[in-house]
């Protein structure tokens, strides 16, 4: 199975965007009402479970933590990647990776990964539970563990892996009417991911990918 090639999927076409889905109701969005929510789970089906494969390696089991800043207006905190990292190079991203023989559960795994590379405290955590594992075409078993951080937390990057800290609104990001659908035709495969491009001031943060994949999956945790 090949490998991927490099590309830039700003240019890959935008073939549909999702306003007509129904949005969170405002008061889901509240941190009480996330805690409630994850204590007692509504039924509901993720959209998202898996990436078609272009990797031959076994499956690697990681997590990462979805951080929910507790601001008057919920954020989610995001990283950039640093260029030289063999996976996922420059890319938007939850802290998290792979887990380690140590780590007792994935949850353990989200919050050693998150103060290796921002300098979370488990102190400054609340964990509220996990979403269903994502799974990656290269390879990882992703489990997302979403959480609640103080509004105190000043991120301290490791300069090594991250290259950038930021934070993007939570109800902008589990909004439909942001989630833009992108298809391109590789060796034969239709691949198609979505995107949430968030204008930063002058920046603009382009989520796609496994981290937008594991938004919508929220999305519809909180919507059903």
């Amino acid at each position: 199975m090949s490998k991927v090639p490099f590309f830039d999927p700003r240019q890959v076409p935008v073939v549909g965007v999702d306003a007509h889905l129904p949005r969170v109701d405002a008061r889901h969005l509240r941190p009480d009402a996330l805690v409630a929510r994850f204590a007692s789970p509504p039924l509901w089906t993720p959209e998202m479970v898996a990436e078609p494969r272009f990797s031959e390696r076994l499956p690697v089991r990681a997590s990462v933590l979805v951080p929910l800043v507790v601001r008057e207006r919920l954020t989610v905190l995001l990283t950039q990647r640093t260029q030289h990292l063999s996976s996922h190079s420059g890319q938007i991203a939850f802290p998290g990776g792979k887990a380690d023989p140590q780590d007792r559960d994935a949850v353990a795994t989200a919050l050693r990964e998150a103060h290796e590379e921002i300098g979370l405290q488990e102190s400054q955590v609340q964990v509220l539970g996990s979403l269903p594992v994502y799974t990656t075409g290269s390879a990882y078993w992703v489990t997302p563990v979403v959480a609640l951080v103080r509004e105190d937390f000043q991120p301290i990057r490791n300069t090594f892996e991250v290259e950038d800290v930021f934070e993007i609104p939570l109800d902008f990001l589990v909004d439909p009417a942001n989630h833009r659908r992108h298809a391109v035709l590789w060796e034969g495969v239709t691949r198609e991911w979505l995107s949430m491009p968030y204008l930063d001031g002058d920046t603009e943060r382009f989520v796609w990918g496994a981290t937008a994949g594991m938004l919508r999956n929220l999305y519809q945790f909180l919507v059903a």
